[in-house]
């Protein structure tokens, strides 16, 4: 009797692993192969014109990847690490019909975008942005404690020329470059705690201030 109990539990749970297993699949190709509207590219683009089609490519291939790591994160939140792609997902949102019916079919329910100052709590943001980290360098096969290079998410702005966007160092010894307003120190991220920013790990401002920050565009996160 036991062990009849122990087989079916077990085939039990085989059965939903393997049909989890395969709805998130499902899920994922959707978000692979789903096409945004027109007027969402040419919305981006009218907010940055010096983009190129490739260039718009790129921003919407990193939206597809944001996804991706929010369909990983499950319900936990995920803060976005690029201006240029939370400008697109802004501009998606708009889409509001489109918008629920893709989050539904892509993550399994509504992805709501929170602002970092609306959150109740700073860490809240803290943690996103180390989840936003540690997912996306897992999809691209990146070290998260001892990167070698940047995910798409956190070196698109750079890439792009994004003014406003937010520029991440690998080294935060580095002082070769120019220190700038937006410019932080992805090398700390990955880090326990006490995870300073700008280059600096010693000052008082730390790479987490820019989360609360709306002056620079703001930046969200998705989740419940």
């Amino acid at each position: 009797m036991v062990f009849k109990t122990l087989v079916f539990f077990g085939l039990l749970f085989v059965t939903l692993y393997l049909l989890n297993k395969g709805r998130r699949s499902r899920q994922l190709a959707y978000i692979h192969s789903y096409q945004f509207h027109p007027t969402i590219r040419k919305k981006v683009q009218q907010r940055y014109p010096h983009l190129s089609e490739d260039n718009l490519n790129m921003v919407f291939d990193a939206l597809r990847d944001y996804f991706t790591l929010c369909n990983q994160a499950r319900k936990r939140m995920v803060a976005m690490p690029s201006q240029v792609v939370d400008v697109a997902w802004h501009e998606f949102i708009i889409f509001t019909r489109s918008y629920e019916i893709f989050t539904r079919k892509a993550i399994g329910r509504f992805l709501h975008h929170t602002p970092t100052e609306a959150m109740k709590a700073p860490t809240l943001a803290q943690d996103g942005i180390k989840r936003a980290w540690r997912l996306a360098c897992a999809k691209e096969n990146i070290n998260p404690f001892a990167p070698s290079r940047l995910p798409l998410l956190f070196s698109i702005d750079q890439l792009l020329g994004i003014e406003d966007g937010f520029h991440y160092t690998l080294n935060c010894e580095d002082q070769s470059t120019p220190q700038q307003k937006n410019r932080y120190c992805a090398g700390h991220i990955g880090c326990a705690a006490g995870c300073g920013g700008s280059g600096d790990s010693s000052s008082s401002g730390g790479f987490f201030d820019f989360l609360g920050d709306s002056s620079n565009g703001g930046g969200g996160c998705g989740g419940d």
